[in-house]
């Protein structure tokens, strides 16, 4: 089978197509056909070389979002049958024609649904969900800051954000970005280079701030997200692009009862991603097979051309997902 190797870390002049043997499944695992791989910023990170694999993690192949054909089934599996049309998160190894996943993560594909959209939609509406719904407790009549807003994840965000009934707010890199935020829901979104976002945003919610900020910045945006926060306001650490560490200001903290937390899918074991999962089953699968949110398609690459969809990532140009298609 065709799969994407690394020649050592670095740009994505290192990546090339091979052949390798298929994988077989083990207990509880099932065997991908896969017809869509989506990128996530972490595969360029890990690419790099800046990025550790989670303990107990193997297969050091890109790719953690797939679509496709269950093509094999190992012991125990119960749910599943060879030709069922699923999607989903996998350890690794998804920039390839075939690749393994657990049981658990395996979603079934809506009818109607092309591979390019299930592959774009796992870890962008499971973040989504997860750090919003769950950890942010987002619900209807509150406000969000999303930064990234022209992301995949930040695309989701806004539609999730919507979809509860919350005001959703963005930070985003261009005018033609700010304009598509806006056309998709937001109510507001900010230019990142008009300098002081934090001004910005207090701005457009009447000096009031937010109930909730979506963050992958890190350290560089500490205390400017601190500062847009209504009181008990909950910052929601979903990246760390700029900045694995800053000065925090604890006072603001403890007197306006803040809440900080963390959150990142690939640390998780076993049973808390399939946990994840049918979380964001239940409450999304019949909201995107209606069609009343949708993933965002920036892009889509043929396999051989895996440095030139990185290329586009690293560009900070897309908005959405980019998909390499098999």
């Amino acid at each position: 089978m065709r799969t994407v190797l690394l020649d050592g870390f670095g740009g994505p002049e290192v990546l090339r197509v091979a052949e390798a043997p298929r994988p077989k499944p083990g207990p509880g695992q099932i065997r991908v056909r896969v017809r869509a791989s989506a990128l996530n910023r972490g595969d360029t990170v890990q690419r790099s070389g800046g990025y550790p694999l989670p303990p107990g993690v193997t297969n050091p192949g890109l790719g953690i979002e797939v679509a496709g054909e269950v093509e094999a089934c190992g012991s125990g599996v119960t749910t599943l049958k060879p030709g069922q049309r699923v999607f989903g998160l996998v350890a690794g190894g998804g920039y390839a024609e075939a690749c393994l996943m657990e049981e658990g993560m395996a979603v079934l594909m809506p009818d109607g649904w092309s591979f390019v959209e299930a592959a774009a939609t796992p870890e962008a509406f499971i973040t989504a969900h997860e750090s919003l719904v769950e950890l942010g407790g987002l619900r209807a009549g509150q406000s969000v800051l999303i930064h990234a807003g022209g992301s995949g994840i930040g695309t989701a965000c806004i539609q999730v954000a919507r979809a509860v009934g919350a005001r959703p707010f963005a930070i985003v890199g261009s005018e033609e970005k700010r304009r598509r935020c806006l056309e998709l829901g937001a109510e507001g979104a900010v230019l990142r280079s008009e300098g002081n976002f934090a001004r910005e945003v207090l701005t457009l919610t009447g000096g009031a701030g937010v109930d909730v900020v979506e963050d992958f910045v890190g350290g560089a945006a500490l205390d400017r997200n601190l500062s847009v926060l209504k009181f008990g306001g909950c910052l929601l650490l979903v990246g760390l692009l700029d900045g694995m560490s800053a000065d925090l200001d604890l006072r603001q903290v403890v007197m306006r009862r803040l809440q900080l937390k963390g959150m990142a899918l690939r640390p998780l074991s076993p049973e808390q991603r399939v946990a994840v999962t049918r979380r964001f089953s239940e409450r999304w699968l019949p909201e995107l097979a209606a069609g009343r949110v949708r993933p965002i398609i920036d892009s889509t690459f043929p396999l051989e051309r895996v440095a030139d969809a990185h290329r586009r990532m690293e560009s900070n140009a897309s908005f959405g997902k980019i998909v390499l298609e098999l």
